[in-house]
């Protein structure tokens, strides 16, 4: 009987051994997955608080503004102190960010008015209302108040005992329609368009959305993920991402195409318009000429256009294209700001 001593190669593994490398680098790679999700988490978190933070302390007004015109320049008022509250909501990451506008007048709290707390029902007011409403609406209405009080329990002012219930009756009066008796002044969803387009909170807001870095956040990247040693850095960074900064590089592409498209345009307007002036010209100079051998006219009304009246309609010419030019200018500017 022969023995084999062939040695085994070292080259050659085990198919344990291979099975072992290949968990070993499937653990190791989801451990570097993890650190990377974990690195890019923390920083977009960042992002989002210095946007939440540049939201309520510098503009707050631009972003009402573009959600409710008309609550914007009601905040305006100066006997009302307002305060208008931003904070991140959902349930996966990244948060959307929501708001409330908190408001209070320097003497006493606002007073709602509504139907439901000035009409009664010993009133004429309500026979009143049951009459103008129809008799479906009127009972629809009174089903609902009997339904939220069941549902809630403390839905007018009767049913406040403590500190706990009156804090249950505001948010239950926050969320409640105005149509119902409520305030309607509930946490509001901000989305992209809300936010200011000249501003790197829209990018950063971008960024969260669709994971895209434009190159305007990128080159403030490393100031805004510096870890603020004092209160002047903080605010500092707060002031750079509310900073009103140029166009984003997917308008300068445009921006750049359309003042070419306008150049040209004025061009070939300016063309036109030179070409109707040297017609009219001609017109008028046929016209002197008849009037030079029309005996009844005096010498001194004959002969040519003299060079004032070339200057002036050169000159009618030149500010023609000016003022196109900056009309055209205007307008894009208009669009950009909006």
């Amino acid at each position: 009987m022969m023995w084999n001593d062939t040695p085994i190669s070292p080259f050659v593994l085990n198919e344990k051994e291979k099975e072992k490398q290949r968990v070993k680098r499937e653990q190791a790679a989801i451990k570097i997955q993890k650190r990377w999700w974990m690195h890019m988490t923390k920083r977009l978190f960042k992002l989002l608080k210095h946007t939440i933070r540049a939201a309520e302390y510098c503009i707050s007004y631009d972003i009402l503004k573009r959600v409710s015109p008309l609550e914007a320049e009601l905040l305006k008022e100066p006997t009302i102190q307002y305060k208008v509250r931003f904070r991140l909501a959902g349930s996966d990451f990244p948060p959307f960010i929501i708001f409330k506008i908190f408001c209070k007048t320097r003497t006493k709290n606002n007073q709602y008015i509504s139907g439901k707390r000035v009409i009664t029902s010993e009133s004429k007011a309500a026979v009143d209302a049951c009459k103008l409403m129809g008799y479906r609406m009127y009972y629809s209405q009174i089903l609902q108040d009997e339904l939220q009080h069941k549902r809630h329990g403390i839905t007018d002012d009767i049913d406040i005992a403590t500190v706990r219930d009156y804090m249950q009756y505001a948010s239950h009066m926050d969320e409640t329609p105005a149509y119902y008796g409520g305030r309607h002044n509930c946490w509001r969803r901000l989305t992209l368009e809300n936010w200011p387009r000249a501003m790197i909170v829209y990018d950063i807001m971008d960024y969260a959305q669709s994971g895209k870095l434009s190159a305007r956040l990128r080159a403030e990247l490393p100031f805004l993920l510096l870890k603020p040693q004092n209160e002047e850095t903080c605010r500092a960074q707060i002031l750079a991402v509310c900073q009103i900064r140029s166009m984003p590089p997917g308008f300068t592409s445009l921006s750049r195409q359309e003042p070419k498209a306008d150049q040209r345009m004025s061009q070939r307007r300016s063309y036109q318009a030179r070409q109707k002036i040297a017609k009219m010209k001609k017109i008028y100079k046929a016209m002197k000429e008849e009037d030079l051998s029309s005996p009844s006219l005096s010498d001194h009304s004959a002969g040519d256009p003299g060079p004032e009246n070339e200057f002036s309609n050169e000159d009618w010419e030149q500010e023609a294209v000016r003022l196109y030019d900056w009309a055209r200018a205007l307008r894009t500017e208009d669009i950009w700001e909006d």
